[in-house]
Order: structure tokens, then sequence, then C-alpha cells
């Protein structure tokens, strides 16, 4: 018998909105892995509040990076998110050499509908692309996927080829396994995913949802990681990953929450420790 997975979650925290280091803890502890946060920064709320009271962390992450080492911990996955500045991504960097081991997953949050995020100058946009090629895994919404392939964003609805085309264009700078959210197909909107050791590509189709909620992405990679984590294929992994977030936006537009509060999950938290099969997915 082995103890649980161990993440290193190189994410910020806020207190108010429910995202980052708020969504992985909880979701990934359900599903029986430990999360060990390294914040990137404190928040009093997530910044689509628009006031918020910020502590920036980038000095501890060096630090809490060394002690891990001098304990000679070991981690099964390092996954980052959300960065403020280029000298963070040099620190996401130095934990990824120095556990080879680790499943290395990078959640490029740069932007989002057509647009990047007001913090993300392009020599930090460079940078994320230079975090991607090292990571085992990447989980680019369509607009990060747009930026880190020098696309300019796409209007109206994409078909398969377009979407094979890129998974393998992106794949092709360093990761093995490309997954990218809110893709919207004829359909629904879509989340597409490549392996390339094994040469597959997959689709999901969600039914659309006219809000758009914080912390959604971080709930989707988070659920991906603990499936693949688990034992999970990779269209598995996305099938559990996308029905859950679909499921709690759903629940949450029924409420008629605010979107700064992100998505209600608490009350669907349960289900992330089934191990039914999961078999919506599509041949992309």
């Amino acid at each position: 018998m082995t103890g649980p997975k161990k993440v290193a979650a190189i994410h910020d925290i806020s207190g108010v909105g429910r995202c980052s280091l708020t969504v992985i803890i909880p979701v990934l502890s359900a599903m029986g892995v430990q999360v060990c946060p390294v914040p990137t920064a404190v928040l009093s709320a997530h910044t689509g509040y628009g006031e918020f009271v910020m502590r920036d962390l980038t000095d501890y992450i060096p630090q809490a990076l060394d002690h891990y080492k001098r304990l000679g911990l070991k981690f099964d996955c390092i996954y980052s998110g959300f960065l403020a500045s280029t000298q963070q991504i040099d620190h996401c960097l130095d934990f990824f050499a120095s556990f080879p081991a680790a499943l290395k997953v990078v959640d490029p949050v740069m932007g989002d509908n057509g647009k990047s995020y007001p913090t993300y100058t392009s020599e930090l946009c460079t940078r994320m692309s230079e975090l991607a090629a090292v990571a085992d895994i990447i989980t680019p919404n369509l607009t990060e996927a747009a930026i880190l392939l020098g696309e300019k964003f796409p209007e109206g609805t994409l078909d398969a080829s377009t979407m094979r085309s890129w998974l393998v264009r992106l794949s092709q700078k360093g990761p093995g396994i490309v997954v990218i959210t809110s893709v919207p197909m004829n359909g629904g909107i879509c989340t597409v995913g490549y392996d390339k050791k094994r040469n597959s590509f997959w689709k999901l189709t969600d039914e659309y949802v006219p809000i758009s909620y914080s912390g959604s992405g971080d709930m989707f990679t988070s659920v991906l990681i603990g499936g693949l984590l688990g034992g999970d294929s990779l269209p598995i992994a996305m099938n559990r990953a996308s029905s859950f977030t679909q499921s709690t936006i759903k629940t949450t537009y029924s409420y008629g929450t605010h979107w700064t509060d992100g998505i209600m999950f608490e009350p669907h938290l349960h289900r992330l420790r089934s191990d039914r099969e999961l078999s919506d997915y599509t041949a992309l």
C-alpha cells in the first residue's frame, strides 16, 4: 500500500471568489490526492472584483522549494496556474527541474474570450510558452491556445480538422498531452484532447450555458489531474473533468449566482469519489 498521490500546486489563493487554490485543494482532496499548496500570492478577493488587497509571495516560492529539497520530499505532480511575473515562471521551471519524475502540468492561464488578461504582457506570454514547452500536459482554453500558437483568435464554430491541427502544433512545442477547453464546434461547446504517444484525438461536447464563472478552468484541470493520477485514460479523465465542471456550472446558473462568486461545487464533491466508467467521449 502507498499513501495518497502528492501534488505541489503553484497557484494564488483568493479569500473570496472560488478559484485557484480554494478550488484545487477541495477538489483534489475529494479525489484522494494530497495537495501541497505553493501560493504565489494571497488576495482578499480574485481580480474579477476589481478592488482587492494582495500580498505578493514571489520570494516565498524558491524558499519553499529549497525546504522541500532539504526534506527529501517527492511529488507525483507539479501543477502551475496563474502566474504574475516572469520571475514566478523561473521559479516554476526550477520546481519542474527539481522533481523530474513528477508529472508536469501547466494550466497556461493568460486570457479568455479572445483577450489576454491585463497583467499579461507580450514578454509574460512568451515566457508562458517556455513553461508550457517543458510540461507533460497543458490545458489552455481556446484563447490561450491561440496565444501559444501566435494565432488570431478564431471567430465562429471550428471544425475537427482545424482543432486536430492546433492540438498537434501545440504538442510539437513539447507537451505529450494537450487539452483545449471552450471550443465552439457543431453541437455545442467542446473540449478536445490529443495524446502524442498514442496519436489519438478526443472530443467531449457540453451544452452551452450563457455565463462564464471564475475558477471553472481550475476545476477542470484539477479533476483531470485527479483522474489521471487515479489511473484514468486520457478520454475518461477528460470526461470526468468535463461532466463534473458542467454539472456544477448548471447548478450555479440555476441559483442566479454572480460570476465573481465562482462555481457552487461543494454539494457535488462526493461525486468525485465515483469510479464509474465514463464513455461520453468520441474520437475527434
